[in-house]
């Protein structure tokens, strides 16, 4: 059902586009306000967090990192390959959303990070991608120090609010998918077990590829036009 979103969002999109009223997905975590003084007027300006770039292994082995998905929208999940729970319905949701921009997989990129890296490694990951019909260029499943991992899921990312240190008895297990823009602003939580939020995600990834190219109409037609 998903790969009928895509195109659907792009006629409501292109439909409410038009009028300037699309609905964009909002800036998550303020942190701090700058004071923008011209012309004798004074305004502020709220700052909102930047994800910082961390740099792992993916599943064929190779150091890849943020600043190497230069314009594309990132979207971001945790798990691990041997979870019996809620990873395999959170991935299987994430199959259909990478299946739904499979002709425009220039747009978007999957980031999956294993929570349990002292048992997946590159090629437990590589293995796991092969079963499930993963394209490493456009979803990359990422393997490091735990501690590396832990650390970035907490403070830059935000998808768990227990403390941990990334020791042994340390565990983080989320839902949580982060949708990530070109400048790698968080721009929106969702469910991933969720069949509604997905949809939702799916949208707002494609809204926000038109959010930096309003004046690109051509961009509408490769983005939706191409997706049945």
């Amino acid at each position: 059902m998903l790969a009928i979103l895509v195109p659907l969002a792009g006629y409501l999109i292109v439909d409410h586009y038009s009028k300037n009223v699309v609905p964009i997905p909002r800036y998550y975590i303020p942190e701090g306000v700058d004071t923008i003084v011209k012309n004798g007027t004074t305004t502020y300006d709220t700052t909102f967090h930047v994800v910082k770039d961390i740099t792992l292994t993916n599943q064929m082995g190779r150091q890849v990192s943020l600043k190497d998905l230069p314009n594309k929208v990132i979207l971001v999940n945790f798990f691990f390959t041997s979870c019996p729970s809620i990873c395999p319905r959170m991935m299987a949701n994430l199959e259909k959303i990478q299946q739904a921009y499979v002709k425009n997989d220039t747009l978007l990129q999957l980031v999956s990070l294993t929570v349990d890296p002292e048992r997946d490694s590159s090629e437990t990951l590589r293995m796991y991608g092969v079963k499930h019909g993963i394209n490493p260029d456009n979803w990359w499943l990422l393997t490091g120090a735990k501690k590396d991992i832990y650390d970035w899921a907490r403070n830059e990312v935000y998808v768990s609010v227990v403390k941990g240190d990334g020791g042994p008895d340390d565990f983080i297990h989320t839902e949580k998918l982060v949708l990530l823009d070109k400048n790698h602003n968080i721009r929106g939580y969702y469910d991933g077990l969720d069949s509604n939020a997905v949809r939702k995600c799916a949208n707002d990834i494609a809204v926000l590829h038109l959010e930096k190219d309003k004046h690109r109409p051509g961009l509408l037609k490769r983005l939706f036009s191409t997706t049945e």
